[in-house]
């Protein structure tokens, strides 16, 4: 009865290991076209990486992983890592186009040559917006625009709202509340996107400390647009070079910061 104890135990134990074991996966995209710069993300752990120009990649996974694979040209893909795949240390991958079909046009029997009048006379199934062709649109409420100074002060149409609210600092103070805002969401976003916890393992930073953090990031790196970009790689790298310094800091009396 002990032997079999052990041998159980002993053999809970390797599956163990085995199951947390981290390796390094060789992917490819088979697909014959278009291969290259495909992202590949680790959404369990956080690696990322984006194939070469025949659409092969490597990355960093263990079993129960799961691989966000996304591109522009393709439809989003997830696998979960398996024991096979833990295995073979090969993944093959083959992705489905993305086409974004349009609604049917039904043409009346005439056309005018008005342009104006004849898309009027489009009947379509139902309304497209831009969801509909797959590209980016704006939909909600425009947000007021400010007026450039040489546009308000212009000597032969001089534009007195505008005028105005350049010289009592109305401009001034909404860029600075759209700038707060902006940064505010994308913190928020990127937050969500990696989790708590993804900083404190990575870089030992203080979850009451990640806000402030951000905002250090944002105001000396690019940060905003490399995360707007799906730049992982040079996000992740920001954080690597950020932390250091940070974190240094944070041991340092704040009136003795040289900035």
């Amino acid at each position: 009865m002990k032997n079999n104890f052990f041998i159980l135990i002993s053999c809970l134990l390797i599956i163990s290991v085995a199951t947390s074991q981290q390796v390094n996966i060789q992917g490819k995209i088979t697909n014959n076209f278009d291969v290259e710069g495909i992202h590949i993300l680790n959404q369990t752990s956080k690696y990322n990486t984006v194939t070469n120009q025949n659409g092969e990649f490597v990355i960093r996974i263990q079993i129960n992983d799961t691989l966000l694979i996304s591109s522009i040209k393709f439809e989003i893909l997830q696998i979960v890592i398996s024991e096979k795949n833990i295995k073979s240390k090969h993944l093959d991958i083959k992705l489905t186009e993305l086409i974004n079909e349009l609604d049917e046009v039904m043409v009346g029997n005439t056309l005018t040559g008005n342009l104006a009048y004849d898309i009027k006379n489009i009947k379509t199934e139902k309304d497209i917006d831009f969801d509909d062709v797959g590209i980016p649109g704006f939909k909600g409420i425009p947000q007021e625009r400010i007026v450039p100074a040489v546009e308000a002060f212009f000597p032969t149409n001089i534009n007195i709202e505008a005028a105005y609210k350049h010289i009592t600092g109305y401009y001034k103070k909404l860029k600075i509340k759209r700038k707060w805002t902006s940064e505010n969401t994308m913190v928020v976003e990127i937050i969500d996107y990696y989790g708590f916890e993804f900083f404190n393992d990575a870089y030992q930073l203080p979850q009451n400390r990640l806000y402030d953090f951000m905002l250090f990031c944002m105001e000396t790196s690019s940060l905003q647009s490399d995360f707007r970009r799906n730049n992982f790689a040079g996000v992740l790298q920001i954080f690597e070079d950020k932390s250091k310094v940070y974190i240094s800091r944070l041991a340092i009396p704040k009136e003795q910061i040289k900035e």
